[in-house]
């Protein structure tokens, strides 16, 4: 399956670049474009299945809450896989040209450049360009021109013109604009001492390719109800180290109660114990939470069963479907924990099957949230509790024995996710419904869906639930998605 340019539907806001004083709006950009000409030069080069994933992957690294090095690491696994294909040219070209993209500015300031080396020598030199739009001066640290973050690596001065980059040395990029339309040639690579170089020559030797997925422990909008009314969330166990993207959550140890998720152990079975327990602390202390509770910026929570964002100093709630609520969850095959919507009982099944005990909270309680409603209103619409796509869910039967129901929601997810495959934002749909839609979270809206995007490495996936009849939809890596089904006893991966 390609991803297209549906996601325009995500409704990103492009703001027009205006004169002083900046207004504080946020500049964006339709992502998916960014990276549509590495992956057509990739499928040409007959990468098949392998060019997908990564360019979704550096998609999201151009949102505003990436973290600083998710599209140099995203470029660096583009031509990782361009070394195994011969070298191929165009798409390591496609991947210099794509490092200088801008990225998403949330406030109408300059993004902070990566501070490390990357991978691949063909990246050295190569950073973004900055949208027209923002305040060359300020950058989303909050840092001024000269201070830590504002120059790229490897130089030793800010680069002037302010917001330009090898590719469109004259200046800074007009809004929402791919740069990929307006040059052909990835520039020359900057260098500390100011003098130009001829651009990196593909290396002969060929690297492992991997896909970054260093955007946030988990990476979907509240996974909704499937086509028998239960409703449970994957774990997605993707990297828990970086910063979180626009859609995705951050990991739970920037929550503001302050808990960490990552336990490291030596033993699987250890990391699991600690995980659950992890969760179990994290469930505890939303409990506590109410929407006025204050926050750090950035930071998710569960808020009175909803999740929560913290926005401005105030949580923003997003309330889930329909007989579930927001848990933090131990994740299955690494340190760590996510926070989703989810069943209780699905919750607890989770929590004690790492071992630890005490239910959900650690002390016997069955709930991880406040009873009282939250006391602020919030500002982001709540999601609907909705019944399963009328025209691409599959019904799972129950079946008197557990065997029975595992092996049906896994061949129901099948065809849910090859259902999925043929739809477009364009499709016809019923309102509140939800599925996949190119790889994004989508929900219909008024007649068409809406496409919330994944967050790196991540693609949304129809998945089977564990403890019960049913299917739920969430983001998640294609390899848990797969073995997430398989372990169902369903052949035939994904789509069957």
């Amino acid at each position: 399956m390609q991803f297209s340019s549906s996601f325009a539907s995500l409704f990103f806001l492009v703001a027009s670049a205006s004169a002083a004083p900046y207004l504080s709006k946020r500049i964006a950009q339709t992502t998916i474009d960014a990276v549509t000409p590495w992956e057509n030069a990739c499928n040409s080069a007959g990468g098949e299945t392998q060019c997908n994933p990564i360019a979704v992957n550096a998609a999201a690294q151009l949102l505003a809450a990436a973290d600083a090095c998710g599209q140099q690491d995203s470029a660096d696994s583009m031509i990782d896989l361009a070394k195994t294909l011969n070298n191929n040219q165009a798409m390591i070209t496609a991947a210099q040209i794509f490092a200088q993209q801008p990225r998403n500015s949330p406030n109408s300031v300059a993004v902070i450049y990566c501070q490390s080396a990357p991978k691949n020598q063909e990246l050295n030199g190569f950073f973004q360009c900055q949208f027209q739009g923002s305040n060359q001066n300020t950058f989303t640290n909050g840092a001024t021109v000269g201070q830590p973050g504002t120059i790229p690596f490897g130089l030793s001065a800010p680069v002037s013109p302010l917001g330009s980059c090898p590719g469109n040395p004259s200046g800074p990029i007009p809004d929402g604009v791919q740069i990929s339309t307006l040059i052909q040639s990835p520039g020359t690579p900057a260098s500390s001492s100011g003098s130009s170089a001829s651009p990196a020559a593909s290396s002969s030797s060929a690297s492992n390719s991997s896909s970054s997925g260093d955007s946030g422990d988990t990476s979907f909008p509240p996974p909704q109800q499937s086509s028998n009314g239960s409703s449970s969330a994957s774990n997605s166990d993707s990297g828990s180290s970086g910063d979180a993207g626009d859609t995705s959550f951050p990991p739970p140890q920037q929550t503001s109660n302050g808990s960490s998720s990552s336990a490291s152990s030596g033993s699987s079975g250890n990391f699991q114990l600690s995980n659950g327990q992890t969760a179990q602390q994290q469930n505890a202390k939303f409990a506590q939470l109410t929407s006025g509770s204050s926050c750090t910026e950035g930071s998710q929570a569960c808020v009175g069963g909803s999740f929560a964002q913290c926005v401005n100093g105030n949580f923003v709630l997003t309330q889930c479907g329909g007989g579930t609520q927001c848990f933090a969850l131990p994740l299955v095959n690494k340190a760590g924990t996510s926070i989703t919507c989810t069943t209780q009982s699905d919750a607890a099944a989770r929590i004690a099957a790492t071992g630890a005990t005490g239910g959900i909270t650690g002390s016997g309680s069955s709930s991880s949230a406040s009873s009282a409603p939250a006391t602020a209103p919030s500002t982001t619409p709540s999601a609907v509790s909705n019944p399963a796509p009328a025209d691409n869910a599959a019904t799972p039967t129950p079946s008197t024995s557990s065997s029975g129901f595992q092996l049906q929601n896994g061949q129901a997810a099948q065809g849910q996710n090859s259902n999925f495959a043929s739809l477009t934002a364009d499709s016809s749909c019923t309102e509140g419904e939800d599925a996949c839609v190119d790889g994004g979270f989508a929900q219909c809206v008024s007649g068409k869906f809406v496409v919330t995007q994944c967050a790196g490495g991540t693609q949304c996936f129809a998945l089977p639930l564990v403890n019960k009849p049913g299917t739920s939809i969430a983001c998640t890596t294609q390899s848990d998605a797969s073995s997430r089904i398989a372990a169902t006893g369903a052949t035939g991966g994904i789509m069957g």
